[in-house]
């Protein structure tokens, strides 16, 4: 499996459980859960992006 290929699976998953994330982040009602999930999508994205 070439690197490319890789990339693009990692980057795939990735996005998908950023996906689910921002999903919780709207389904929750609690504050608390919300800014923890918006915690969350900070580094997600990031990766997404593939930056550091």
């Amino acid at each position: 499996m070439s690197l490319l290929n890789m990339t693009l699976i990692y980057r795939g998953i990735v996005g998908l459980i950023l996906l689910l994330v921002l999903r919780c982040l709207f389904d929750e009602k609690d504050f608390w859960r919300q800014a923890t999930a918006a915690l969350v999508l900070i580094p997600l994205v990031l990766r997404l992006l593939m930056l550091k």
